[in-house]
């Protein structure tokens, strides 16, 4: 195993409640309601895919970009009273930083917004962090996985991604990577290099390297 790529939202850090809220009282101001059904169909998306189904919803006359300010301003200031590590996330990075394997934080969400996460985390934890600020196509598209794995100089074949959700188990996949997947809100199957588990807490160092060597 060459290295391990993180997603952060769901995965990471239980934010996903944060940002059914922050849509929830967007939503109101756009004159509509939200609901965890809602939800669901941005899980692991993109800001703009979040701003456009939003606007398709609710129907408002507000500019996107005036949207897109009043999710990420949400985000960040609720982030920053702290957040909530997912169970076994965070020993699981301590392990794989002992036994010297490079890790990547790799996230669909906005600079500001990781850069909020990060402060409670620690930066440290991580060799790269790719956002969408630093990509033109985010996940489902293997971009931001392929990006991780570019600036590491490791072979995306040799390495395991961390996912939540469909669309980030649809990057790792596209992009070479085996896959180990703790569904949130979305269920996902089991399939080749790929392993389906309840919690980080249920995954070591030494089963992402058995799992990296599967088929690669």
């Amino acid at each position: 195993m060459e290295a391990a790529f993180f997603d952060m939202d769901g995965l990471l850090v239980d934010t996903e409640k944060v940002w059914l809220d922050i849509e929830t009282d967007v939503m109101a101001r756009l004159g509509g309601e939200w609901s965890h059904e809602h939800q669901t169909h941005l899980v692991g998306g993109s800001m703009e895919r979040t701003v456009d189904y939003m606007l398709g919803v609710s129907g408002a006359q507000v500019a996107p970009a005036r949207l897109r300010q009043w999710l990420i301003d949400g985000m960040v200031e609720r982030l920053r009273s702290g957040v909530v590590a997912m169970p076994g996330a965070l020993e699981l990075l301590d392990e794989l930083r002992r036994e010297g394997v490079p890790v990547a934080l790799v996230t669909s969400s906005l600079k500001e917004i990781a850069e909020a996460v990060l402060h409670f985390v620690g930066r440290d934890r991580f060799d790269v962090i790719v956002t969408a600020d630093d990509v033109t196509r985010t996940k489902p598209d293997p971009e931001p996985y392929l990006t991780a794995a570019r600036l590491l100089g490791v072979e995306p074949t040799r390495c395991v991604v961390l996912e939540d959700s469909p669309n980030g188990v649809a990057a790792g996949t596209a992009a070479g990577c085996a896959v180990v997947a703790v569904p949130s809100l979305l269920p996902i199957e089991q399939a080749p290099r790929r392993v389906v588990v309840a919690s980080l807490t249920d995954v070591s160092v030494s089963q992402l390297r058995d799992l990296s060597q599967l088929g690669s």
